[in-house]
């Protein structure tokens, strides 16, 4: 049975991140199984999972922007900032407000998605597994203790507003994102619930990008396991697939052979490090994948510094 490489696999709504890497595991075959990128249970959408080997892979694409469609109610908080939460305020917009609000175009909306785009730091939901000390911040949070977060850096590349409707109570905003790693969406509603005064939380989300990769090509666990009863594994992707954003450098014959028993190699001339930032290549030979690299200066030469060595796997 194919166990090595990685499975898009759409999430359904109720399943954590961790109950989808048991089903690729016992579906597969393997215990060596792991997630990229931690989506919350009520939220559904694109989670690749690694598999086998393909774990090796796994670190070098935790850095990947993220995607999500999302829609946010308008009118209330919850303790959770999403729909599995407890009330904790209301402010339901009057038919007055809605009026007005609808009348302007939803000028107050908008501009306050315009805001919270220019965000650079987030405070992490008390209810989230950002650890402190330890322990995950939702662990302190369901004993009633407050967690200590500190606010973290973050990046919104896009928030687009792609429809709106006025509820029975308050309004929903559905709105698609693109955002670096450690964004939490349930922060920006509940932010954008701050800045228009009538609190707000994310009813339903779905992830729809992760890095290059897209929910349009990720099965569901039905059509998974169809699929494997059949004998089909060709959801199982190649490993290769998800570094193939590295740079590449090209390697000869000498170059491969020293590489595998750890020798010095100079970087092509070509390559100038930007500061102190570490960027990763990927060293191929003849189509195959041998290792990931950087470079690194040793006595004022520019060498390869092995990251993980691939030839011997």
């Amino acid at each position: 049975m194919i166990q090595d490489g990685f499975i898009l696999v759409d999430k359904p709504e109720g399943w954590t991140s961790f109950k989808t890497d048991r089903f690729a595991g016992k579906l597969l075959g393997t215990r060596k199984v792991g997630h990229l990128g931690t989506l919350d249970p009520f939220a559904t959408g694109l989670l690749p999972v690694f598999v086998g080997r393909g774990l090796k892979f796994l670190r070098f694409c935790e850095g990947f922007d993220k995607g999500y469609s999302c829609r946010c109610v308008f009118g209330a908080r919850t303790d959770t900032m999403d729909k599995t939460g407890e009330i904790i305020s209301c402010n339901y917009p009057s038919e007055a407000e809605m009026a007005a609000l609808a009348e302007s175009g939803y000028d107050a909306v908008k501009s306050a998605f315009s805001r919270v785009q220019a965000t650079k730091e987030q405070l992490p939901p008390a209810y989230s597994a950002k650890k402190i000390d330890g322990k995950k911040a939702y662990e302190l949070a369901r004993k009633g203790e407050t967690p200590d977060l500190k606010p973290v850096p973050v990046t919104i590349h896009s928030l687009e507003i792609t429809d709106i409707n006025v509820l029975d109570k308050g309004f929903a905003v559905d709105f698609d994102c693109l955002c670096s790693k450690g964004t939490y969406i349930r922060t920006i509603c509940s932010d954008l619930g701050d800045i228009t005064g009538y609190g707000a939380y994310a009813w339903s989300l779905r992830r729809t990008v992760n890095g290059q990769f897209n929910v349009k090509d990720a099965y569901t666990p039905g059509e998974l396991e169809k699929m494997a009863s059949e004998g089909d594994f060709s959801f199982v992707r190649d490993v290769s697939e998800t570094i193939s954003f590295l740079p590449e450098i090209k390697l000869n014959a000498k170059q491969t052979k020293d590489i595998k028993f750890g020798r010095k190699i100079a970087f092509p001339p070509d390559v100038k490090p930007d500061g102190d930032e570490r960027i990763y290549y990927r060293a191929t030979s003849e189509g195959q994948l041998i290792a990931v690299v950087f470079p690194a200066l040793e006595n004022g030469e520019l060498v390869m510094r092995i990251e993980r060595l691939y030839a011997h796997d």
